[in-house]
């Protein structure tokens, strides 16, 4: 299973917290501290999870940069 940063289990559907300022690949802006992603699924590798975000499309995010609210 995966976890986030603080080690708290995460599963499909969960809403989720980025704690830190990402930039993203192909996009002119970063995804900042504090954005609240709902609703994500969960992948083939425990350390990412995909999510659709507002402004971005869907993106593959490292659980290591995401707490569970």
């Amino acid at each position: 299973m995966p976890k986030d940063a603080n080690g708290i289990e995460l599963n499909s559907g969960d809403n989720v917290s980025v704690i830190k300022d990402l930039k993203v690949k192909g996009a002119s802006t970063t995804l900042k501290r504090g954005t609240t992603i709902k609703n994500i699924k969960l992948t083939a590798k425990d350390n990412e999870i995909e999510a659709r975000v507002d402004k971005f499309g869907t993106l593959v995010l490292k659980t290591e940069f995401l707490k569970k609210i």
